[in-house]
């Protein structure tokens, strides 16, 4: 597999991570209560930064030869 492939499915990888974010925070917000809207906010928290972390890796790496 080829560098740009790869950077292109951890981007992919980095884009679930975001919107799995989106997704359990509106959960966490809307539907849960108590501890296991915290439990779950965390986990998103979690999620958003490390998906940021990805997006910004593979835009700052720059073009692939």
């Amino acid at each position: 597999m080829s560098e740009s492939m790869l950077n292109m499915w951890i981007s992919f990888a980095g884009m679930g991570l975001l919107l799995l974010a989106i997704g359990l925070i509106l959960l966490s917000r809307y539907k849960l209560k108590g501890f296991l809207s915290v439990v779950v906010s965390l986990l998103a928290y979690i999620s958003l930064i490390f998906g940021a972390i990805i997006i910004l890796y593979i835009v700052f790496s720059g073009p692939t030869a």
